[in-house]
């Protein structure tokens, strides 16, 4: 059985997809972009912020934070930022950060320059 997560509190999605989709035990959450009121946050590191509260909106909907994501996917328009997208990455997942992977890709929906998807166990 799963169950659909949404919150108006993170942008619409940008097609026909869910924000996440959640079983009895995961969420799968949708990627996020550096989106707030259908804005795009101007650089690198405002994106991966505003990404990454994006996705604490959906994990919230779903009653959970992001201690309980267990791995992410980032996908990046420029892997010369990765210092950079690790710094403010580093400041939201601490000490026990979820297994990741980070890959260069060559456009992103809206323009956006990083888009963060994640899996969350509850």
């Amino acid at each position: 059985m799963t169950e659909k997560i949404y919150t108006n509190l993170a942008p619409e999605p940008l097609g026909p997809y869910s924000q996440a989709i959640a079983t009895d035990q995961l969420v799968f959450m949708s990627g996020q972009l550096g989106l707030k009121d259908g804005q795009l946050a101007p650089d690198l590191a405002s994106q991966t912020k505003q990404a990454i509260m994006n996705m604490q909106h959906v994990l919230a909907a779903a009653g959970l934070s992001l201690e309980n994501v267990v791995k992410t996917n980032c996908f990046l328009t420029d892997l010369d930022n990765f210092n950079e997208f690790n710094e403010v990455y580093a400041r939201f997942f601490g000490d026990i950060a979820p297994a990741r992977s980070a890959v260069q890709v060559g456009k992103l929906p809206a323009g956006a320059i990083v888009e963060i998807e994640a899996v969350a166990i509850r």
